[in-house]
């Protein structure tokens, strides 16, 4: 009996005690993109592509009106783009006197990374100013050669308004509309 108990007493030492570890090489987590050259990821992730306008508005979540005190210009008309079972918001242009675009709203759902990936490529993280709003949106905002762009995401849903105005206050307050109005 003495000789069985301390024949199970010396497998369960050797099983239980730590065997030696061979040196490992500790990498730091990734922060960039994910790209096709890292290995176990199938391939980069790609924003969608920026919406078109397709048809007459109005934008059903953001009336001209909040656009024209936001942005401080007249809103001459206004262009939607198409929708889907992948894109339910339609985007929102907003036009200027003389035809051009002064405002647009693009709403993105789809996978987290995909609304990270919208975001950093209107907006990259790595060159802009940091954009926050209230439950947990995040992003960023900079100026732009044609005026300024806010971009933030939460979870599966990105939102960016561009402007043609220089500072990104208006497209800030914008995104504060756009969000409370579709309840994201």
């Amino acid at each position: 009996m003495r000789t069985v108990v301390g024949g199970l007493l010396a497998v369960l030492i050797t099983a239980c005690s730590p065997l030696p570890a061979a040196p490992t090489q500790v990498k730091p987590p990734h922060s960039g993109p994910i790209t096709a050259d890292q290995p176990g990821n199938p391939g980069t992730v790609v924003p969608p592509p920026a919406p078109r306008p397709a048809a007459e508005g109005p934008c059903r979540y953001l009336p001209a009106a909040a656009v024209q005190i936001a942005n401080g210009q007249r809103v001459a008309a206004v262009r939607i783009s198409e929708t889907g079972p992948d894109q339910p918001y339609p985007a929102c242009f907003f036009l200027a006197g003389n035809g051009t675009v002064q405002l647009r709203t693009w709403v993105v759902v789809a996978t987290p990374a995909v609304a990270r990936a919208t975001v950093d490529a209107a907006a990259p993280v790595a060159t802009s100013d940091l954009a926050e709003l209230p439950g947990g949106w995040s992003g960023g905002s900079r100026p732009t050669a044609e005026g300024a762009v806010f971009a933030v995401s939460r979870g599966g849903t990105a939102v960016v308004i561009t402007t043609n105005q220089h500072q990104t206050i208006s497209a800030r307050r914008v995104a504060d509309q756009v969000i409370a109005a579709l309840g994201l």
